[in-house]
């Protein structure tokens, strides 16, 4: 897996406009940002990013552990897993036989970038929105001329100031399942293979879950979402 250190963050500039989404995520969890409507956060520093149909992902969080971050968007599932995973997918896909069938499971890695959830409300429950629109999939590599570290910073102890509404998005919107914790080190929490033979879940190297029971998982319930729907369509007859 590739090695990962937390992004640098810039000094506190009391010029800079107040940007509460990038704040939390620079500040609270030192994760990179980008600024913009909406922010994005980029993948293959702390971590890589699977996507599936929502319906096939969650009978795969059985495998994971009790921190590992989880997004839906629309009718997707974005799985937060270590960096480096999405490198390891196409191998891992072949050596689970899964190789060779055409799967609704994607992974966003190095040079991309997905939608950023607004900042959990603590006192708001997140539930899966079934009646979601369906989201375009991952969105790839980071906007032109955009770097991490560009999000503006807020004051010292400023927080966010969305309300429940706000936080939660638009219906479709990106939006934490299980969001990550503040002070966390995510890397610890994340699927990885390193964690193969582990067990249960959290039995692998360091408590880390399992990439490839995760991905043996969602692989299945893919496969039996594209078979369900194939039979859903109506025949044609010429």
């Amino acid at each position: 897996m590739v090695p990962t250190v937390p992004v640098p963050r810039r000094p506190f500039d009391p010029g800079d406009p107040v940007d509460p989404v990038c704040h939390w995520y620079e500040n609270e969890l030192g994760w990179a940002a980008v600024p913009g409507a909406p922010v994005r956060l980029v993948t293959g520093l702390r971590f890589d990013v699977l996507e599936v149909p929502a319906e096939a992902g969650f009978p795969a969080l059985r495998h994971l552990g009790p921190g590992s971050p989880v997004a839906l968007h629309g009718e997707r599932m974005r799985l937060l897993v270590a960096a480096g995973s999405a490198e390891e997918l196409p191998g891992l896909l072949d050596w689970l036989e899964w190789g060779a069938l055409a799967l609704d499971l994607t992974a966003i890695g190095a040079d991309g970038s997905i939608e950023a959830p607004p900042p959990p409300d603590p006192g708001v429950a997140v539930e899966p929105d079934p009646g979601a629109p369906a989201s375009p999939g991952p969105l790839g590599p980071l906007p032109a001329g955009a770097r991490p570290g560009d999000c503006p910073r807020a004051r010292p102890g400023e927080r966010p100031t969305a309300g429940p509404e706000e936080r939660r998005g638009p219906r479709g919107a990106a939006r934490w399942l299980r969001p990550p914790e503040p002070g966390r080190e995510v890397e610890t929490a994340l699927p990885t293979l390193s964690a193969l033979g582990g067990g249960a879940v959290g039995g692998g190297v360091g408590g880390a879950p399992d990439l490839v029971r995760l991905v043996q998982t969602m692989a299945t319930q893919c496969h039996r979402v594209r078979l369900r729907r194939a039979s859903a369509q109506p025949l044609a007859f010429s």
